[in-house]
Parts: C-alpha cells; structure tokens; sequence
C-alpha cells in the first residue's frame, strides 16, 4: 500500500443511521448494534455497488469516497431506497441520512484528509431522517441529466467557514404526484398556491409554510392543536418546515403513528421523518386498533 500522500479530487460521503442512540435506550446493546450492523451492511453494499470506497465506520456512521458526483449521488440514491426496500430493522422501522461534497483530498494510506472532508461532515450534520444534501461543488460537477434531481433548500453556517454554503436537497424518493391525489379531496392544490403542509383533525384545519413555519401536538393545553386522546402525550410531536421539508419529530412515550397514501404505516420512537404526498397521523395508538383521534394530512 503506498503511504506517500496524494491528491486527489474526489466525492467525499457520510451517511448514518437517524435515532439510533434511542434504539440504545430502547432496545439495548446487544439488540440495538444487530439492527445497525444490519443497516450497514445495506447501505455498504449499495456503496460498493457504485464504485465507492469505504474510509471507516464511526459507530452508526460510515464515510466512504467516489470518484466522481455522480457516483456519490447514485449510491446515496440507492442506500435510501434499500434501507426502504430490505428494511434491516425488520419490524422497527430505521431512517438514515445522508450529505456529500466534492472537492480536493489528501489520500494518505486508507485515509482521506481536507477541507472537503469537513465540509462533507458539516452538510451531514444539518440532515435529516430520509434526506440527502449536498454542496454547490458537487451540484456544479453533476452531468446535466443528474441536475434535475437536485433542487436549492438553504444557506448555511458552519464553524470555520467564513462565507455561508449553498445546501441542496437531492430528490431520490419515487414519484408521489399520483398519492397526493388520494384523500382529502378538498385539499387538493390550486394552481397559486405554495408549498405547505394541511393538518385536518375533525373540523379543524390548519396550515403550516413559511409564514407557520412549526407548530406541536400533544393533548397539553399550550399545544397549538390539541388532540383529544388519553394516549397522547402532552407535548407529543413537533411538526416544522425546514429545508423545503415538513419534518415530523416524536417526542412522546408511546410514539407516533404515520399512515402514508400506500398503506405502509411508521411507528416513530424519538425519531423524526419527512412527511410526504397525503396521509394520516395517530399519537400513541396503533392504526391498528382503530383510533379515532386521527389527524389528516396533505403536502402540496
């Protein structure tokens, strides 16, 4: 192996698994580390698969390199949606996030060094559960047909870095225009309107965009929507639109329940996920059991 150190410009990729210091908690040691292991065990194949190459795993982490953009993005592609499709934590559902730059690097060994590894971590940091970000470097080196999945979310500030950075969003979940239509018909989007998020619970509605931009449940008196069931918490979950996302975190004791518009149900556990097309959400009872304190949503 040659230790001399060389430079080279590469795609530099962190990508780890959402909530799993509460899997941890919840589960303990032994169970816990089988169900990442699993999950990384995905996400590692699909890397390989796309001609990337594994740096080291951090705990639930992973850092890997590819030679070009457009591989790094294909392969962060391709992990959500096998992480979606195998489901590694079989029963309990696991979400990774994901963030890659390119950019100049120092290999040295079976190690890569550089600003463009900072930058990399940064932009994972600022992910969320079901998210791929990325920089502006690794935008501009795309190939015009990859561009189209890659949209402008935010300007961010990170430690070191003087200017803000361009942060985008790649869009690598299926087509939804189709599961928007069904349900709440009276929801459906007229052709002014802007990107929100509709809560309908009985004969309230309520709207959240970039003037509304959060907003909590639970069955607490200060809760802006106020669900009337003995298995919410008092402050249950927390809704908010961030980086073009509306964001669903569970802060709750007995979790929350997410119905999307294909019947595939999520159970969150202090865990957050990114709500999309229509569906319904239920605190602390399963689907299952047939609650009747059920919250109706559409992104439009």
């Amino acid at each position: 192996m040659n230790n001399t150190p060389q430079q080279a410009k590469l795609a530099i990729l962190f990508a780890d698994i959402s909530g799993s210091t509460a899997l941890y908690d919840k589960l303990g040691d032994v169970q816990a580390l089988s169900l990442v292991t699993k999950c990384l065990d995905v996400m590692i194949q699909e890397l390989v698969v796309h001609q990337g190459a594994l740096i080291k795993t951090i705990g639930d982490e992973i850092m890997c390199t590819f030679p070009t953009a457009s591989a790094a993005l294909e392969a962060a592609c391709a992990m959500q949606l096998a992480v979606e499709r195998e489901r590694p934590g079989g029963e309990r559902t696991l979400y990774i996030r994901i963030g890659f730059h390119f950019g100049d690097v120092i290999c040295e060994g079976s190690d890569v060094f550089g600003d463009a590894v900072n930058v990399a971590a940064r932009v994972a940091s600022i992910t969320r559960a079901r998210q791929i970000l990325t920089t502006q470097a690794a935008t501009d080196a795309l190939p015009a047909e990859l561009r189209g999945k890659v949209r402008h979310v935010s300007r961010a500030e990170f430690r070191g870095k003087e200017e803000a950075l361009d942060v985008f969003q790649v869009n690598w979940e299926r087509d939804d225009t189709l599961s928007t239509r069904i349900g709440l018909p009276e929801f459906r989007k007229p052709a002014e309107a802007r990107h929100e998020l509709l809560l309908r619970y009985h004969q309230q509605v309520t709207t959240i965009n970039e003037q509304h931009k959060s907003i909590v449940l639970g069955r607490g008196d200060t809760c802006e929507l106020i669900i009337q069931s003995t298995f919410a918490s008092r402050q249950h979950a927390r809704i908010e639109f961030s980086f073009g996302k509306f964001v669903i975190t569970d802060h709750s004791a007995n979790g929350t329940y997410i119905r999307f518009s294909d019947n595939q149900v999520i159970h969150l556990a202090h865990q957050e996920i990114v709500l999309h097309g229509a569906g319904a959400i239920s605190l602390g009872q399963p689907f299952s059991e047939g609650p009747t304190e059920v919250i109706e949503y559409l992104v439009q």
